[in-house]
């Protein structure tokens, strides 16, 4: 008896090299060809969720959706004084208040006097500021984070939402955002 033919077949010697330029293939396809950065809000067109919520420092009101109906587009800012990122965009809304956008603000679980704090090293921008202690305006908005900003039309209508903080390149553009709002 002789001892059985133990080469391996021809294909089997060229499949390391096949999948090695397979995977070669499909990273470079996701570097060719990269996700899309901009996020779909399923809210956009929507009407603003209701809510009516305290004040969240003395100095300015609380804010409800029915003052967001009326009168010019605004922004709508959800922050925190704990968050890193909202101290970064608070000079750009500054800047956004100073060329007449309306600005009011959700806190999220937040401290009243970490509140005041942070307002008092950063700036004020907001015009009224409510206390969403346990996030339910933020979830109901879709807002999975903070900062998260929203454009709300006179309709109060959603508009436009930006995951983030907003920085000074975007500036331009938040501001052509507020101005179809107004249509």
């Amino acid at each position: 008896m002789s001892a059985p033919d133990l080469k391996p077949a021809r294909w089997a010697m060229w499949l390391p090299l096949t999948l090695f330029i397979g995977f070669v293939a499909l990273f470079m396809s996701g570097l060719l060809r990269p996700a899309e950065r901009e996020i779909k809000s399923a809210m956009i067109g929507k009407p603003l969720p209701q809510f009516d919520l305290p004040a969240a420092v003395a100095d300015r009101p609380g804010l409800s959706s029915a003052q967001m109906q009326g009168g010019q587009p605004r922004l709508l800012n959800i922050f925190a004084s704990w968050c890193v990122p909202c101290a970064a965009e608070a000079p750009v809304l500054a800047e956004l208040a100073a060329a007449g956008v309306e600005i009011d603000g959700v806190a999220i679980r937040d401290q009243r006097d970490d509140l005041k704090a942070f307002l008092a090293r950063n700036g004020n921008p907001y015009a009224r500021i409510g206390a969403d202690d346990v996030s339910a305006v933020q979830f109901a908005l879709g807002s999975s984070g903070v900062p998260e900003s929203f454009i709300i039309d006179a309709k109060g209508m959603i508009r436009y939402q930006h995951i983030g903080e907003i920085r000074a390149d975007q500036l331009p553009m938040i501001l052509a955002k507020l101005k179809e709002a107004q249509q």
